[in-house]
């Protein structure tokens, strides 16, 4: 990827109705749904004109709409931003597919991610 660290390079949507957020998003935008077959449940959101994926739609986890950004060093970040005033809401995690994820909170309560790309 050639996003630079710190920087937001990722959106998921989640879903209790994923058939309804597909029709919606795609009719409103244009984004096209393709199943990840390394996250089962998670479908890669592509933009029209865009050559890779932005984003992921998911139906775990209730309604939400979450922004990640890249990181160098997903365990330095969490403790850092403890350091900062905010909180680890959900600890970090290596899926099987290598990509090393958290989800964070701002001192407001704000929740965003935070993710490193699996080594290639």
């Amino acid at each position: 990827m050639s996003t630079p660290y710190n920087t937001v390079a990722w959106f998921q949507v989640g879903s209790d109705a994923p058939d309804e957020a597909r029709r919606f998003y795609g009719d409103m935008f244009g984004w096209r749904f393709a199943d990840d077959t390394a996250d089962e449940g998670y479908e890669l959101i592509t933009y029209p004109g865009a050559e890779a994926p932005s984003g992921g739609l998911t139906a775990q986890g209730g309604p939400h709409a979450v922004f990640f950004i890249l990181v160098e060093d997903v365990d330095a970040v969490c403790a850092e931003a403890e350091r900062h005033g905010g909180k680890i809401a959900v600890p970090p995690v290596t899926a099987t597919s290598g990509l090393r994820f958290a989800h964070l909170e701002d001192p407001s309560g704000n929740r965003f991610g935070i993710f490193k790309e699996p080594a290639a």
